[in-house]
């Protein structure tokens, strides 16, 4: 496992923070100290922000099946030495909280203040309430559902089907997992966003265009560049086994007696819509919040204001900070 602390573990072994990572992320969430390359949730952690490292122990690693330094498809199989590819087992939210359960173990944390994620983050920080609770005294789920949506596993499944064609075409799977990002780019952002931000306005005039398909809208050529950003430092298999991950997951398939664990344990979750997410819409968010309360969970629900749709979560620092920081005091 690939993970990154800040901040010291108190004496009581309570005062941790573990921090999820979403679908692409890594274990590297915000810089050390001056000159460290900027992490994905730069602002958020640190002396004197709202994961304030002068209080809390912070923890974040990278997730089972990743490819940033955590065992995925990438790594030898111990048979041959090649990647395992597609040889690697299937995973699921489960199986990466339980890997993490056994790093909070070897790093002696006795039980966490505070759980946060969000996208496949909340999802990891809603599965850490229910496999132990005891261990668990808050939550912050942004942008994570009680079970993945149809439309959900929709468009994973259309971007996973573009790096199986790829490597059926005896490619490498990159190409394929430049579509699949760009197409999860139109579920991130908004309709609101993309409105405000490119309009119509074009990239090329018509005239200088080498064919009728060539990109001449800005909207274009952003998604572009994000699917390209993301080949420079992904894999395309860790892709497929994380979305087909997020597809599994469904807090309704755990039985009765884990939420009366839950209860007993008097976990409290806070959990976070985003009113233009259009991956995981915020009445989706309240229906978590509701799944929670009927089962006697000290469940509540907050809403992020932003024209950013789903990747709100990471883009506005201020609401998201402010929500931490309740978080850590509910």
């Amino acid at each position: 496992m690939a993970f990154e602390t800040y901040g010291e573990l108190g004496e009581g072994r309570d005062n941790a923070v573990w921090v999820c990572h979403a679908l692409t992320g890594d274990a590297h969430p915000a810089s050390h100290q001056e000159g460290d390359p900027p992490g994905w949730w730069e602002g958020m952690i640190g002396p004197g922000l709202p994961l304030d490292t002068r209080k809390w122990f912070i923890v974040c690693s990278n997730v089972l099946g990743g490819c940033s330094g955590t065992t995925g498809p990438s790594f030898p199989h111990p048979e041959d030495g090649l990647p395992w590819e597609l040889r690697f087992p299937p995973i699921t939210v489960g199986d990466m909280v339980r890997v993490q359960r056994e790093l909070a173990r070897a790093l002696g944390i006795r039980r966490f203040a505070l759980v946060v994620g969000g996208s496949l983050g909340a999802m990891q920080a809603l599965e850490w309430a229910a496999q132990a609770p005891q261990r668990v005294q808050r939550v912050l789920a942004l942008a994570g559902p009680w079970a993945s949506s149809p439309q959900a596993i929709a468009w994973n499944e259309v971007g996973r089907q573009a790096i199986l064609l790829d490597l059926e075409r005896k490619g490498t799977g990159v190409g394929g997992m430049a579509l699949a990002r760009m197409l999860a780019m139109i579920t991130y952002r908004s309709n609101q966003e993309f409105q405000a931000r490119f309009g119509r306005r074009e990239r090329l005039a018509p005239a200088e265009s080498p064919h009728p398909f060539a990109l001449q809208y800005q909207v274009e050529s952003y998604l572009h560049h994000h699917g390209e950003k993301l080949v420079r430092r992904f894999d395309p298999y860790s892709y497929l086994y994380l979305t087909r991950a997020m597809d599994f997951f469904d807090l309704g398939a755990h039985p009765e007696e884990t939420w009366e664990k839950v209860r007993a344990a008097g976990v409290r979750v806070m959990a976070a819509g985003i009113d233009s997410d259009i991956l995981y819409p915020a009445v989706e968010i309240k229906e978590l919040v509701r799944h929670l309360q009927k089962r006697g969970i000290r469940a509540v629900y907050e809403e992020i204001r932003s024209l950013h749709g789903h990747d709100a979560f990471l883009i506005e620092k201020e609401a998201t900070g402010a929500l931490v920081e309740k978080a850590l005091h509910m």
